[in-house]
């Protein structure tokens, strides 16, 4: 049995050479918060180790970042300093990789008024758009990982001893990204050829629409003619593999942005700047949301979807077996991350430009030509159950099984 310091290290490898891919000479950005420094001390040493050449670390303080919302003037809370989002630019032009490693506190921003996170959620959206395009257009190698906060396993573990919430929390991501694994890197890469070869074959169908049922959802989802399906394994400008998500189990691609109708209800809680959004649906009429309902955290939802005109719409569909490592665990995280890869999930806002062939060499224009979604959010919300059944619809009008009970049916 490995220890904990051994799957911690495990964990930092698997971020650093398999999530981001670190190549020796080059510049690794850490994104983060304090209260993730043990474990991001362990990432800086792992990168250092097979070579990079700089390692920066962008520290944020969550108790800070509820200050602002709670104290900070209406201009302030518009603001977004040039100089970071400058930053980020110009060290992804310099090929940096970018490490995301976030510790949820699924109820940091609970009391605040949605109008407030609104304002500063766009500001940040809107000034980090020249950087997204790095990431959204995969020039540079990126990815997430999670660890744990008293907060956060405090959410997930209310019955247990509050001395060993964080622990179990620790135990379930191990499980989650397979670090409990003998071999986590050789497990991750024959886990990525797996969903490739799903993607493979709902490539090969062309499907030209998705039909969804399930309890509370009736939807269908038409696709951009030359829609390509693919998962989390990418390669970035240089041509070096990385896995943006970790723990992943989808196959996704991007709608039409115009032809999406129906109603789809969530199967998990939402957690959208710092308020749990739960119970709720979205109804389309070719595409656009024309009407929505939560039982929690409603204004948080409508402060999304009026985020711009493109959140009024969706970006990607995802394929994720309901009996999963992640799903398996019978939690609910209350995570993105971790929830969308336990369920089938739909995201509002922008599209992926490489879920569409030559998707990449176009321009905005030429994307929302060929029914691609743009806008500043992209926010995924979970709708997978063991009910649910979807089908694929080729351009004759067959209908072949992709998931029954859950589950894929290939």
């Amino acid at each position: 049995m490995k220890s904990f310091q051994q799957r911690i290290e495990q964990y930092a490898a698997l971020a650093v050479e398999v999530g981001v891919n670190v190549q020796p000479g080059q510049t690794l950005c850490i994104i983060t918060t304090i209260s993730t420094a043990p474990f991001v001390r362990e990432v800086v040493k792992h990168a250092y180790k097979i070579g990079a050449k700089y390692v920066h670390v962008d520290w944020s303080d969550e108790n800070i970042v509820r200050t602002r919302a709670e104290l900070a003037s209406e201009e302030g809370l518009a603001h977004y300093p040039d100089w970071h989002a400058k930053g980020r630019v110009e060290m992804a032009d310099a090929g940096a990789a970018f490490l995301w490693v976030v510790a949820e506190n699924p109820d940091l921003l609970k009391g605040i008024d949605a109008a407030r996170i609104a304002s500063i959620s766009k500001a940040q959206q809107t000034a980090l758009q020249p950087f997204r395009q790095y990431t959204l257009n995969n020039k540079v190698a990126w990815s997430i990982v999670a660890v744990p906060s008293p907060e956060w396993a405090n959410k997930v573990f209310p019955d247990l001893e509050a001395d060993t919430r964080v622990d179990a929390l620790w135990e379930a991501i191990f499980s989650a990204t397979r670090v409990n694994d003998e071999d986590p890197v050789g497990s991750w890469r024959s886990h990525a050829e797996s969903l490739s070869s799903k993607a493979s074959w709902l490539n090969e169908r062309k499907f030209k629409e998705l039909r969804y049922r399930a309890p509370g959802t009736d939807l269908t989802i038409g696709l951009p003619e030359g829609a390509i399906w693919t998962n989390a394994g990418k390669r970035n400008e240089s041509g070096n593999p990385f896995i943006p998500n970790m723990p992943t189990e989808e196959v996704f691609t991007s709608p039409h942005r115009e032809k999406v109708n129906g109603t789809v209800s969530s199967s998990k809680p939402l957690s959208y700047n710092g308020n749990l959004i739960d119970n709720f649906s979205i109804t389309f009429k070719d595409g656009r949301i024309v009407d929505f309902q939560a039982e929690k955290a409603y204004d948080a939802l409508k402060q999304l979807i009026e985020t711009d005109d493109g959140s009024h719409y969706l970006g990607e569909i995802a394929l994720v077996p309901h009996r999963s490592p992640i799903s398996n665990t019978d939690l609910i995280f209350y995570n993105t991350l971790f929830d969308e890869n336990a369920a089938c999930h739909l995201a509002i806002g922008f599209a992926f430009p490489f879920c569409l062939e030559g998707g990449l060499e176009m321009s905005k224009e030429q994307l929302k030509e060929k029914g691609l979604n743009d806008s500043l959010t992209h926010v995924d919300f979970m709708i997978g159950r063991e009910e649910l059944e979807v089908d694929g619809i080729t351009e004759d009008g067959r209908a072949e099984a992709i998931f029954r009970n859950g589950n894929w049916a290939f």
